[in-house]
Formats: C-alpha cells, sequence, structure tokens
C-alpha cells in the first residue's frame, strides 16, 4: 500500500512538471517578452460563505529554457475519470488540493453565474471547503481525466 501511494504521489508529481512545460513553449528572442504566465485558478470561501476565484500566476525560476516552481507539498495523487454530461451539484471541495485536468473539458460554476473552463492543463487549487460551495460538470463529448493532489499541509490557508 505505501509503495502505491510513493507511486501515485511521483505520478501526480510528474504530471505537474509536464503541464508547467508544455504551458511554456521554449524560449527564444521574441518569446521571451510574449511568454504567457502559467497561472493558477484558486477556490476559496469568502466571508459571504459563498465560494470566489481568483487567477495567481506561478512563480518560475532558474534557467530561461527550464524554469522551475518551488516544490509543491502535496500528500499523495488520484487520478479521477467522470464521463461526459456528469454533473456534482453545489458541493464544497473535499479537502485542500489541487486538480489538474489532463484531457476533457469541464466548467465549474459559482453562485451568481460565474463559469470557469477547464480544459487540458488547467490547474485548480480548490481551497473552498466550507460555505455553499460550486457545480462541476463535464463538458464536451469525452471524459474529463484528472489528476487530485491533497495539500500536505491541511491547516486553514
Amino acid at each position: 500500500m505505501r509503495s502505491a501511494t510513493r507511486l501515485l504521489c511521483a505520478v501526480g508529481l510528474m504530471a505537474l512538471i509536464v503541464l508547467f512545460v508544455r504551458a511554456r513553449p521554449a524560449r527564444d528572442a521574441v518569446a521571451d517578452q510574449t511568454r504567457k504566465p502559467v497561472t493558477i485558478t484558486r477556490l476559496y470561501t469568502g466571508a459571504d460563505g459563498q465560494t470566489h476565484s481568483e487567477d495567481m500566476e506561478v512563480t518560475l525560476s532558474g534557467n530561461p529554457l527550464n524554469e522551475v516552481s518551488e516544490m509543491l507539498k502535496v500528500s499523495g495523487a488520484e487520478i479521477h475519470r467522470a464521463p461526459p454530461g456528469k454533473v456534482s451539484t453545489w458541493h464544497t471541495a473535499p479537502r485542500r488540493q489541487y486538480v489538474i485536468t489532463i484531457s476533457g473539458r469541464g466548467e465549474i460554476e459559482l453562485a451568481g453565474g460565474k463559469k470557469i473552463e477547464l480544459g487540458p492543463g488547467h490547474i485548480e487549487l480548490a481551497e473552498d471547503v466550507t460555505g455553499k460551495g460550486h457545480i462541476t460538470r463535464v463538458v464536451g463529448n469525452e471524459d474529463r481525466v484528472t489528476i487530485q493532489m491533497p495539500l500536505a499541509d491541511q491547516g486553514v490557508h
């Protein structure tokens, strides 16, 4: 069981690295000035008890041809697959965790109707463990595959 947990953790970290690399094309003189930042969409519960979102830019450093973020502290990884049309009605996150869409498409709906598109490579940090929560849908005609990695420190953010 321990080796399976280690394997899942290693797979999750590898997937995250691959996603960061895929999101950052190789640099040249022109690309240096036009590169798209790597972002994480954070879901959190506001003082009003509603889920809100914010996009956070990932700080990367090192060689411009192989930039790296700080080490993410996660406790394991799970791979999830959901069929087209699956809807998880209003719910909170089961724990603070990263959710990375590997394939397929989804969307998150917040109170007030705001919708966040989730495509391959999209990284969420789900921290809305209290309050009303959000709706998650699988959209399109293919399964949505995600990797979910709980934060090692499950304390209050």
